[in-house]
């Protein structure tokens, strides 16, 4: 029987995706003649003929992205929207990779068919994917209903895997530990062998406190004759910075307690993103940033363009540009303007601040001042939406979790900016960034950046 998640499975699904990509291309051929009435499609006699290579080389490029991008490994995208998020990127970049083929090759096939191609091909893989996780679903075949789970340590640590277990809806056929789990004594490694054979256990997942690792060596050698997957949970994830990860440095397996928040997928899309409409914004602010960087020199003289040193990500330096907007030497005023500021906790943006020129009280007004800051997206030391890249003095007095906002790009503009840009106190700043973090999404990106346009001309919370 066809098991999920096995590499069966997997290969099944590679000939199911090439099957539906070349009868997406035989359909499209079959359908194109009947467009021939529509007044913006060129009329092409029928039946369409495709040349035969073609029903070869499609599949094939398809495979080789779909496989690229992991879309096989079903671990990977449990989620129903990860697994759409990662399949809806690889289709564009298979997509874009067929079209420059037709281009210099086979141009005289209809951009009609291709298009219909497209259709048919994106909405099988997707129809596809939906019927594997209907009928699995029918069969109960998903690991988090087949595993029979036996916990070992029931102390603070091992009750706080309990309850992520049971939230997932993973099944605990026994526990072994007391509520106090002693360094060595509460049971011995021989007790876990024993259980995990009378409870016909698929996993034992050990979660000891750290003055009971020495005895883990012991249950390990003991389970080696049992059939089941030996776990470790580690403690550590309370150092993390927002997630831990195990992964290979200099060819040793290693715990990466700085994991990014952003999965490789995702952080691929967003960087492309930010290349594609940081061009395209650029083109369109380059001639208005020359007017402001002219406005600037005339009315408030040198520098143009203020920078300052920023926390990045993982709280790396890196310099910010924006247009001056403050007097010269401004940031000598820093303390006292702190000191005056509208809440007890740090607020280095003031209505009233007396540091700011005309000119830059309308810049800041309408937010042009930030212009500059294209040129760090395009360096990829910003992204066009995150986390507003943090003063570091004011990352000095960071809480751990505060931190968290670290683990992705700082942003032009981000959740917290739309949401209430400058007349929210900025210990409520980093509420609104792990939200996002958490909520991340490339819909989510752009849904920020079209408020952020309403909100730049309502001027609300700008100054």
């Amino acid at each position: 029987m066809l098991r999920r998640f096995s590499i069966d499975f997997a290969i099944f699904s590679m000939f199911m995706d090439a099957l539906i990509v070349g009868l997406s291309l035989w359909l499209a051929a079959l359908v194109r003649p009947y467009l021939n009435g529509w007044w913006f499609i060129q009329h092409l006699p029928g039946p369409v003929h495709l040349p035969s290579v073609l029903y070869f080389v499609f599949p094939l490029i398809y495979l080789v992205v779909l496989a690229s991008l992991a879309i096989y490994d079903g671990r990977r995208y449990l989620r129903v929207a990860d697994e759409l998020t990662a399949l809806t990127l690889a289709f564009i970049i298979a997509s874009v990779s067929s079209a420059g083929i037709l281009y210099f090759s086979f141009r005289q096939i209809s951009r009609a068919l291709f298009l219909l191609f497209l259709v048919f091909a994106y909405v099988g893989l997707i129809a596809q994917r939906s019927l594997v996780r209907f009928f699995f679903r029918l069969r109960r075949d998903w690991p988090d209903q087949e595993r029979r789970v036996l916990l070992v340590g029931t102390g603070a640590f091992g009750q706080r895997v309990r309850a992520q277990f049971q939230a997932e809806n993973i099944r605990l056929v026994g526990l072994i530990g007391d509520e106090d789990d002693p360094p060595a004594g509460a049971f011995e490694a021989e007790d876990v062998r024993r259980a995990a054979m009378e409870t016909d256990a698929t996993d034992v997942v050990i979660a000891l406190p750290y003055s009971a690792y020495q005895h883990m060596a012991a249950i390990v050698n003991r389970l080696e004759d049992v059939p089941v997957h030996v776990w470790v949970a580690l403690g550590f994830f309370d150092l993390a910075l927002y997630q831990l990860a195990v992964d290979d440095f200099a060819g040793i397996p290693m715990l990466d307690l700085r994991a990014a928040a952003l999965n490789d997928v995702q952080r691929l899309v967003k960087r492309a993103f930010d290349i594609v409409v940081g061009l395209l914004l650029m083109i369109v602010a380059l001639p208005l940033m020359g007017l402001i960087a002219l406005a600037v020199l005339l009315f408030d003289g040198r520098p143009v363009i203020f920078r300052q040193e920023r926390a990045g990500e993982n709280g790396r330096p890196f310099t910010m540009y924006k247009f001056r907007t403050m007097v010269k030497e401004s940031d000598r005023g820093q303390e006292q303007a702190e000191k005056a500021g509208e809440r007890e906790r740090h607020v280095y943006k003031r209505r009233d601040d007396p540091r700011v020129t005309p000119l830059g009280r309308f810049l800041r007004r309408t937010s042009l001042d930030e212009l500059p800051q294209l040129f760090n997206v395009l360096k990829g030391t910003m992204s066009l939406v995150g986390p507003r890249p943090e003063l570091l003095d004011l990352v000095k007095q960071y809480q751990p979790w505060q931190r968290q906002r670290f683990t992705v790009p700082p942003g032009m503009t981000g959740w917290w900016q739309v949401t209430g840009r400058s007349d929210k106190p900025m210990y409520l700043h980093t509420e609104d960034d792990l939200y996002y973090i958490r909520n991340y999404s490339i819909w989510l990106d752009i849904q920020i950046l079209i408020r952020t346009v309403w909100v730049v001309l309502i001027g609300r919370g700008s100054y």
